[in-house]
């Protein structure tokens, strides 16, 4: 029997409330499956299967089902089943391209709106990299990773981009796990957020707005192109 325990204080990480703590547990566990690959890209989820595996009602995975839709995670037809998103390079070089443009061009007004607990609470973010790279959880270092940036992005205050942007972040740190030619170093994609801290402490939006670029445009190699397109 399906045991189901409501909350209010579950959300995703583009800020949505989700009625049903154990349709967030669902829906994380396949983000974290469906990021590492242990689903591929246009793999077929099925209802029943996932309800028998999580010992849950059907309405309860298609919650989690549909948050997964929202990021563009999954695809789901009607009477046709639910299908786990391609990873191509050509949508992940334009996802970079776009939360380039939204980090970079409002870090300054971030810093501009943020208090005194604007470094601490990006190093906590680092820290916790950090210590998950240590665990060599390569999920856990992922959604660190997202809530450094989320955070950052958050202090500029514009909730109609929030969304766009958490999707952004997901799809691209899919992609840079699924294409990965090598085994990644988790200690050095956590130490990468370093120079953004550290110029977020100098007071520099210039140095920040670089070392945000920098971070951002590496963060995958798509080649030469979109490095000389940017510069």
């Amino acid at each position: 029997m399906a045991i189901e325990v409501f909350s209010k204080s579950a959300t995703t990480a583009s800020g949505r409330a989700v009625s049903s703590k154990r349709s967030f547990v669902i829906y994380t566990q396949l983000q974290r499956e469906i990021v590492l690959g242990v689903l591929p890209p246009r793999s077929v989820l099925l209802e029943l299967e996932l309800a028998n595996r999580f010992e849950a009602s059907q309405g309860t995975v298609r919650e989690a089902l549909l948050l997964l839709q929202e990021e563009g995670l999954v695809h789901r037809v009607p009477h046709r089943g639910t299908t786990v998103a391609d990873c191509r390079a050509e949508d992940a070089e334009e996802l970079v391209r776009l939360r380039h443009d939204i980090e970079c061009r409002n870090v300054r007004r971030a810093m501009e709106r943020s208090g005194s607990d604007l470094v601490d609470t990006m190093s906590n973010h680092v820290y916790a990299m950090q210590e998950a790279a240590k665990q060599e959880d390569e999920y856990l270092l992922s959604l660190h990773d997202r809530a450094f940036h989320t955070e950052l992005f958050e202090r500029a205050d514009l909730p109609p981009v929030q969304p766009v942007l958490a999707r952004a972040l997901v799809h691209v740190h899919r992609f840079k796990i699924l294409h990965s030619a090598k085994s990644r170093d988790l200690p050095e994609t956590a130490n990468r957020h370093l120079v953004i801290v550290e110029a977020l402490k100098a007071g520099d939006p210039d140095k920040a707005a670089e070392a945000l670029s920098h971070h951002i445009m590496t963060i995958a190699d798509f080649g030469p192109s979109i490095l000389e397109n940017n510069e």
